[in-house]
């Protein structure tokens, strides 16, 4: 595949990497017009989506909610398929449904990534039954709250043990209040019964070192219970390693001739 990147940051740089061994190619990176003179190896930095080259096959955003609003729907609208890890962008009812409409358009796909989180394809699978209740919980030591609506909750600075729950609400309100936390809330919504219906706790804990994420499903299926700890990409503390090879992982689904 002929490939353009949103974004220079620590998964895109993964991805990068990643790639550099495929037969895939990247033609450019898409990324704020002020930035377009920047230097970033030997690659091609454009500034809108109208500037990307042509015969293009895929566009993958690595660079957050902002920038799958900003340039989402022209990308859809442009034709080309997107991967995304900004799942949680998609809380946003009017957002969702301008991506919709911009894919229908362009008779374009958006992909999401699965992110910082598995077992997703077992949800998929039991909200084709009754799925009763997801609950998703999501611990991080209190460094990685910093810079969150968890700030205004619980002074982090002054956790040294024990856990405190910040947030208990629906996945929707996660994800829309915790922008740069909540991408797994969102995947795992989208996955089973939808934001709305999804259950979050959201916890600072002092005792751990690593971000822990937990799923609890109920249904026609039975009982399903899923925890992961996941690391950090060593070039940025709050991007998941998991979720950057979750980008690189899609890319095989989408490019191989058997898929699972």
């Amino acid at each position: 595949m002929r490939i353009a990147i949103i974004g220079t940051g620590a998964i895109a740089s993964y991805v990068r990497d990643a790639l550099a061994t495929t037969p895939h190619t990247i033609a450019a990176f898409l990324v704020r017009p002020d930035r377009v003179s920047d230097a970033y190896g030997s690659e091609c930095l454009v500034g809108s989506v109208a500037a990307l080259p042509d015969e293009l096959d895929l566009v993958i955003d690595c660079a957050g909610h902002g920038a799958l609003r900003d340039h989402g729907a022209a990308v859809l609208e442009r034709g080309l398929d997107l991967v995304s890890v900004s799942v949680g962008a998609l809380a946003d009812a009017d957002l969702s449904s301008a991506l919709e409409t911009a894919a229908e358009r362009g008779n374009a796909r958006l992909h999401l990534a699965s992110g910082a989180i598995g077992a997703l394809d077992c949800l998929q699978a039991a909200e084709k039954g009754v799925l009763e209740t997801v609950t998703y919980v999501g611990r991080k030591p209190p460094k990685g709250w910093k810079n969150s609506l968890a700030e205004t909750v619980i002074d982090l600075d002054s956790l040294q043990s024990g856990a405190v729950t910040h947030f208990c609400g629906s996945a929707r309100d996660a994800a829309l209040q915790y922008p740069k936390n909540a991408n797994v809330a969102a995947a795992v919504a989208l996955a089973g019964i939808g934001f709305e219906s999804t259950e979050v706790r959201l916890i600072a804990d002092a005792g751990i070192f690593v971000n822990v994420h937990e799923i609890e499903a109920q249904g026609d299926f039975g009982t399903f219970q899923f925890r992961i700890s996941g690391r950090s990409l060593p070039d940025n503390p709050r991007s998941s390693a998991l979720a950057a090879m979750s980008v690189v992982a899609k890319l095989d689904q989408m490019s191989g001739r058997i898929a699972i």
